[in-house]
């Protein structure tokens, strides 16, 4: 029996699923959906309520999901969740929601919520190291409270490993109007497909490069590159959206990144939701999938503000607009990762709901996609 040609596509299906090398140059030309899964508001684990969920991501090995809640310890302590989802490439059938494993601070306690103090935090984004055996995760801080936000690295049992250095323009100032707005900060993280890097990107602008999006104007907001050790490699701007739609009357919109993910070594996939208050006080969701090169674009790092500034933007492609899927509801899609190959060899793509433990107009929603590459 020959057992090379095996191995070889062995080989080949793993560098695709994975992210690979640049050798394998995996590609995003379109989705389309398999399936759509809810879970319920009510839905508790380990004596813990499970909602808010921001990142996903698979660890291949194991065949494990991993969730992050975003529950800043006001309900239970500040969680990641493990999970099985089956789908294949003709249907979605299940989610099912495992085990809670708390964030620890290095001193091995939990995070405290704003009543009792300390450091408060907000996952974001979790991903799998594709090097070792750990999880990285971001936090956006909190203005209020003089709160930085942050990236982690972290065991499976949720202890704190380590922080990556913050660049100064991302400091929280409670008393000025510079660095990072509150809750518009460290949403996005996904490693290079080689593990050596991490990308973070901002959902909003900085102070410093300009106002917030409006339905009649875009804005601007930055990805950053880092080397594992927290080393900025490149800095560069994606331009944000106008709101797709006016808010009623004297109520809130909103629009940023949500998440990004790595698609090869100069290509990302980068998730935009906006959010736009209607007179009954819920939230429409606008969400789009883009998908943003680095080649061309200019590394801004050391920029100290965009405004009036000359750079050429990351190339930005509309891959799928959520709201064209015929879905009953779109909701606060905040998570994104690869998933499992699909029998027909194509790589499977997860996205997740963030329900803001709203229970009266929100839901958890799961999206299972199959990618058409290029």
């Amino acid at each position: 029996m020959n057992l090379l040609f095996p191995l070889a596509a062995l080989v080949a299906a793993c560098l695709t699923a994975c992210g690979g090398s640049d050798d394998a140059e995996p590609s995003v030309a379109a989705l389309r959906l398999i399936g759509e899964q809810t879970i319920s508001n009510s839905l508790q684990v380990d004596a813990t309520l499970v909602g808010g969920l921001s990142g996903i991501d698979y660890d291949r090995a194991s065949n494990t999901w991993y969730l992050i809640s975003d529950d800043r310890s006001d309900n239970n302590p500040a969680r990641y969740y493990t999970a099985r989802l089956d789908y294949s490439q003709s249907s979605f059938t299940a989610v099912q929601v495992q085990t809670s494993v708390s964030l620890k601070q290095a001193n091995g306690s939990t995070y405290p919520n704003r009543t009792t103090g300390g450091l408060v935090v907000d996952p974001e984004s979790l991903r799998v190291d594709p090097l070792n055996n750990s999880l990285w995760w971001t936090s956006e801080g909190d203005r209020s409270l003089g709160l930085d936000p942050f990236v982690a690295q972290m065991g499976k049992d949720g202890k704190l490993l380590a922080t990556l250095p913050l660049p100064s323009l991302f400091k929280m100032n409670p008393t000025e109007n510079k660095g990072s707005r509150n809750n518009g900060t460290f949403e996005g993280l996904s490693f290079a497909p080689d593990g050596q890097s991490l990308w973070v990107a901002m959902e909003a602008p900085v102070y410093e490069d300009g106002p917030l999006p409006t339905p009649t104007t875009p804005a601007v907001t930055r990805f950053t590159r880092y080397d594992r050790s927290g080393t900025v490699l490149g800095q560069y701007t994606y331009a944000l959206d106008a709101i797709p739609a006016a808010p009623a009357t004297g109520k809130n919109a909103d629009n940023g990144v949500p998440e990004i993910l790595a698609i090869n070594g100069h290509q990302l996939l980068v998730l935009e939701r906006a959010g736009v208050q209607g007179a009954d006080n819920n939230y429409k969701n606008y969400v789009r999938l883009y998908e943003v090169d680095t080649d061309g674009a200019s590394n801004i790092h050391g920029v100290a503000t965009l405004v009036g500034a000359s750079y050429t933007p990351l190339k930005k492609r509309l891959v799928q607009d959520m709201n064209s899927l015929g879905l009953a509801k779109v909701d606060n899609l905040e998570g994104m990762a690869w998933g499992p190959l699909l029998a027909n060899g194509r790589r499977s793509l997860v996205l997740v709901s963030d329900n803001n433990f709203n229970a009266a107009s929100q839901i958890t929603q799961f999206l299972a996609f199959e990618v058409l590459p290029k």
